[in-house]
């Protein structure tokens, strides 16, 4: 499992798949809503709110909702989310980025800092882990987009500057090619599954099997957390401790 978390991967891991689709949902809404807030409520004119708005119609997240998400940015009682990032370390030495979105900054670091200490990790200060990590965009898109060969052409042309297969396709781009080079692939190869500015990692670290277990538990805390929308790392679990671990 690489070290960037994904909520089918929460779903696989833990089975309840019907509170996950709903906190998934939630994460969801409220980027959405922070997206159309940011800018015009309008996901043709706001590339930002375009990525979400495809991120949930590819987790068939329901019109009306994603309809809601982009209403609420414009009323009166819309909650004031804050981006906020999280840097520490989790058990075995891994390097985690936790990214949040929160209306309450001290209940969210209370949250953070208690999952780690918890599970075998240390919170550390901003920018402790950060200088290992490179700052790019990722676009995701399942294993029914194309075979490998296809969607590299693809993203290829459209100006990406790599592809890598984890569970399905990742293409990552330079920072600021993001959302030009997601709605290239659109045309190609149709909504993507996801696309987000990400941290990628420099290098990896492999996890033994204690470490996993310590450490899957960790980022499944974190991503409990209603506030916390992504998880990075630079874990690498092999194929064959995921099957040990169950």
């Amino acid at each position: 499992m690489a070290g960037h978390s994904k909520f089918k991967n929460i779903m696989h891991r833990k089975g309840a798949q019907d509170k996950k689709r709903s906190a998934m949902f939630s994460k969801l809404s409220r980027e959405i809503t922070v997206a159309a807030k940011s800018g015009l409520p309008d996901p043709d004119m706001n590339p930002r709110l375009r990525l979400a708005v495809n991120a949930a119609k590819a987790q068939s997240m329901p019109k009306d909702n994603i309809q809601r998400a982009i209403d609420k940015a414009s009323g009166s009682d819309v909650e004031n989310y804050e981006e906020i990032r999280y840097e520490g370390f989790g058990p075995g030495g891994v390097a985690l980025i936790v990214e949040a979105l929160s209306d309450n900054r001290n209940r969210t670091a209370t949250n953070v800092r208690t999952a780690f200490s918890k599970n075998g990790g240390n919170l550390g200060a901003s920018g402790a882990v950060s200088h290992g990590f490179d700052r790019v965009g990722l676009i995701e898109y399942p294993t029914s987009a194309g075979d490998h060969d296809k969607v590299f052409e693809a993203a290829l042309e459209a100006g990406a500057e790599d592809v890598t297969f984890d569970e399905g396709h990742e293409i990552w781009t330079a920072l600021d090619a993001l959302h030009e080079v997601a709605k290239a692939l659109e045309a190609v190869l149709g909504p993507a599954e996801g696309a987000k500015l990400a941290w990628r990692p420099q290098t990896k670290v492999d996890v033994t099997e204690d470490d996993a277990k310590n450490l899957l538990k960790l980022i499944d805390t974190l991503e409990d957390d209603d506030d916390v929308q992504t998880v990075w790392g630079n874990y690498e679990v092999s194929d064959e401790v995921m099957e040990k671990l169950g």
